[in-house]
């Protein structure tokens, strides 16, 4: 049947998903590529293999290798903790092993604790969602460094950039904009993967001190390949990244954080939904306008759970893309933006504008602000992203 057909066509059958992950392929060698040394992981709950067990739990029980010490990122090692937390130090109750906090610590502080640990190795294991703002990248790059401190080796597990990668999109950050949305250089939504940025990190950025690397790359991965063709299980990476589909939109709607709308956060469409009060139904028809590719608005109704707007119905849209392929995320959360603000006289950006952050520069908002419409606000960025694209090329790991 055309199930078959389907699953044929991914190069699998039934159950046995075509992807096989750095852990899955590190695990399959007899952790030959860790033997002998004092193993820390740096990894939170989506950590695991490809029939769900978490990864520290799998080599815990395996004699193959040593695992002295385990790193938790933002939301915790088990995933204990909401958006901007963690789970401090403690021992972890399943495996007995140390759980050192690296949330919001980097450098010598973060170098430190590697010492501390007594590994020799440090291996990072972690789903990315393909956003320069989602955090875990950051922790990547902040471990990298800290290792190079402390003279540790370092092996990063790759795992799928769940929205391909296809391309680079959007502004590049600007370094004075540096912050733990966005330490370095890189495009809004980079389309690389983990293995592929670390090399990026280090040849590009960690030249004075870069550490000593060591990658493992998936099988059966390829760049366009979109999270549900991996047969993969999904784990939300971070409370408010339920779905594969959530990633999406990620890396344009996530820009709503830096202004008075709610960017979904509190609803079960977290960054498809969006909205304030007193918006009708004017946004979605000034955003459906634009035709922009692949991409529907509905005019929608919803009241938070949480954060911004709790217990109160608003108004707003629900984005829904029909068109994958064709769609851009970073086109569509400008053109949100400017519609937004054009057919809603209660628009306002964060007061302590978040939203330059996040964009990795004033350029959005003075641009927006000075009534400029998506065309312009993304020609804007268009010379510093061909010039990052080229850089990027040199580190891709996949066809």
């Amino acid at each position: 049947g055309a199930g078959t057909a389907a699953a044929h066509a991914r190069g699998g059958t039934g159950g046995g998903g075509r992807v096989r992950t750095g852990f899955d392929r590190l695990a399959a060698d007899g952790y030959r590529l860790l033997a002998g040394e004092k193993v820390g992981v740096v990894t939170n709950p989506t950590g695991i293999t490809s029939d769900v067990r978490h990864i520290v739990d799998v080599m815990h029980a395996d004699a193959r290798v040593k695992l002295v010490a385990v790193f938790g990122p933002e939301h915790g090692f088990r995933g204990t903790a909401q958006a901007g937390g963690s789970e401090g130090r403690y021992d972890d109750p399943a495996t007995g092993l140390p759980v050192y906090d690296t949330y919001l610590k980097s450098g010598q502080s973060l170098a430190d604790i590697f010492t501390a640990s007594g590994v020799d190795t440090v291996v990072f294991d972690i789903q990315d969602a393909g956003a320069r703002f989602y955090t875990y990248i950051w922790t990547l790059y902040d471990c990298m460094e800290a290792a190079a401190l402390a003279g540790k080796r370092f092996v990063v597990l790759d795992r799928p950039n769940p929205v391909t990668g296809r391309a680079a999109l959007g502004p590049v950050l600007h370094r004075e904009f540096a912050t733990f949305v966005g330490r370095q250089p890189i495009s809004q939504a980079h389309g690389m993967t983990v293995t592929e940025l670390a090399r990026l990190f280090n040849g590009e950025f960690l030249t004075s001190k870069p550490v000593e690397l060591d990658v493992v790359t998936m099988t059966g991965w390829r760049r366009g390949d979109f999270f549900d063709a991996t047969g993969l299980p999904w784990v939300p990476p971070s409370p408010n990244m339920p779905t594969p589909e959530t990633a999406l939109v990620y890396a344009g709607t996530c820009l709503f954080e830096g202004t008075n709308l709610s960017e979904g956060r509190g609803t079960t469409r977290p960054f498809e939904l969006l909205g304030a009060e007193g918006i009708g139904r004017e946004w979605a028809a000034a955003a459906n306008a634009l035709e922009l590719p692949g991409a529907r608005f509905r005019e929608a109704y919803f009241a938070p759970t949480f954060s911004k707007f709790q217990g109160r119905t608003i108004g707003g849209v629900q984005l829904h893309v029909h068109d994958r392929e064709s769609f851009d995320p970073v086109r569509t959360g400008i053109a949100l933006l400017v519609t937004a603000k054009r057919s809603w006289s209660g628009f306002a950006w964060r007061s302590d504008h978040w939203i330059d952050k996040l964009t990795g520069s004033t350029q959005v908002r003075t641009l927006i602000d000075a009534g400029a419409d998506t065309d312009e606000v993304t020609g804007a960025w268009r010379s510093e992203l061909a010039a990052f694209r080229a850089v990027r090329r040199g580190y891709l790991l996949y066809r």
